[in-house]
């Protein structure tokens, strides 16, 4: 109980240090930066409208809830790899590892890459091109550390290296994410979970670029602070049927990003036999609107462990279509 309190108390000062409180009378929007960290990197939690921190049990945690790595099963390693194919010809990959290090210990390694391809550099003067073009790069590399304290409750903290890069300005920064998990098995596998993720200070880029102004061209070394897209999660999950070869988990989720409007998110995942998932969820408050996710899996045991392959497609109505493939790996 000491620790549940001490865990608690930290996750309330970091949470009032962070901003992740609302912030009354002002617009929040477009206030951060490397808004590439809030891009789902996995097929299982976009297929459920991103309703998920209470859910995870596989290497998706290492993203969603450092607290869920200790809900992985008992195999002895799991791999994790992802692909996202985005908006505007834009492709995200995922990488994830992890493993148990001791009874109650997990750790978990996961690096996430965006690319955006070769664009054209344009300025205010030069609307039509400057003639020079430009590679925008975002990665990300964390490492998770989770533990089980008691049957019911978990932690986890992940620290993660961030970096992102654009014609000739760049911006590092160190960021840790913060989960708790409450399993109540004998209740329906009710969950609650609780997160802190991109918790980071503000850094300022580094780097210079040629800007064209009415003098004539000029080097700019000089550039303000960029703050982290800090997002404070509140889940909880439960199997609403469960009944012999036939599961229904539904989720309920509370979004606050510091940056934009609180919004609400909601998942369903049917399973059939153990093999056969399907997902589908709705988030309310949205900008962009579109027609519910819709989420597919299936698992593959084999003697060496067991695959599963995950599928979901998000769409927005202005925007266009997500596509999202995972592939698991689990080895005895």
């Amino acid at each position: 109980m000491k620790r549940l309190l001490l865990i608690a108390s930290l996750f309330a000062t970091v949470a009032v240090q962070a901003q992740v409180l609302p912030s009354f009378g002002n617009s929040r929007t477009g206030t951060t930066g490397m808004q590439f960290l809030k891009i789902a990197p996995d097929a299982r939690s976009t297929g459920m409208a991103g309703s998920f921190i209470s859910v995870t049990s596989d290497l998706s945690s290492l993203y969603w809830n450092p607290a869920g790595l200790s809900r992985i099963d008992t195999a002895d390693y799991h791999v994790q790899l992802g692909h996202t194919l985005y908006f505007g010809g834009i492709n995200m990959s995922w990488g994830a590892f992890g493993m148990r290090t001791g009874g109650q210990s997990f750790f978990g390694l996961n690096v996430m890459s965006l690319n955006v391809g070769e664009m054209e550099e344009t300025t205010e003067f030069q609307p039509t091109g400057t003639g020079r073009t430009f590679s925008p790069s975002n990665l990300v590399i964390g490492a998770t550390y989770s533990r089980i304290l008691t049957r019911n409750f978990s932690f986890g903290v992940t620290g993660k290296y961030a970096r992102e890069g654009m014609a000739g300005v760049a911006v590092n920064n160190v960021m840790f994410d913060l989960g708790l998990d409450y399993l109540i098995q004998d209740v329906r596998n009710l969950r609650f979970a609780v997160t802190l993720t991109n918790f980071g200070i503000n850094v300022e880029p580094s780097g210079k670029v040629q800007v064209l102004k009415i003098n004539g061209e000029e080097e700019v070394t000089s550039f303000q602070n960029i703050s982290v897209p800090t997002t404070f999660r509140l889940g909880a999950s439960i199997d609403a049927v469960n009944k012999g070869n036939h599961v229904l988990r539904t989720s309920l989720q509370l979004n606050h990003p510091a940056d934009n409007n609180e919004t609400m998110a909601i998942g369903l995942e049917y399973v059939l036999k153990r093999i056969l998932f399907v997902r589908t969820g709705y988030e309310f408050g949205q900008d962009e609107k579109g027609f519910p996710p819709i989420g597919v899996g299936y698992m593959l045991p084999r003697r060496f462990g067991r695959f599963t392959i995950d599928y979901s497609l998000n769409n927005k109505a202005r925007l266009g279509n997500i596509h999202r493939l995972t592939l698991g790996l689990r080895l005895k």
